[in-house]
């Protein structure tokens, strides 16, 4: 099967080792190995970000002071996420 040129640069749902964004170049209609890899990496942030919203849901009304920091830390970091994957649909 061949491929079409590439089109426009997608944006990884990581970083690279400098801390800036990371793109790779490739089709959505012939993912290569990196964009499957990114596919696979956003379906788990996304899971973890429905589970960490159901969890915080349960709790948001039982945790103290300390507990909350860490929930408000991790809800940012899947929202992040989320909007990650969700700015380049």
């Amino acid at each position: 099967m061949s491929c079409p040129e590439p089109q426009e640069p997608r944006l990884l749902p990581w970083t690279g080792a400098d801390g800036r964004a990371a793109y790779v170049i490739g089709d959505p209609d012939c993912p290569g190995p990196v964009s499957r890899r990114a596919d696979a990496v956003e379906a788990v942030q996304m899971e973890m970000a429905g589970v960490l919203l159901g969890h915080a849901r349960q709790l948001v009304d039982e945790l103290g002071p300390t507990e909350l920091r860490h929930l408000a830390r991790e809800l940012t970091q899947a929202l992040t996420d989320t909007l990650r994957i969700a700015s380049r649909a």
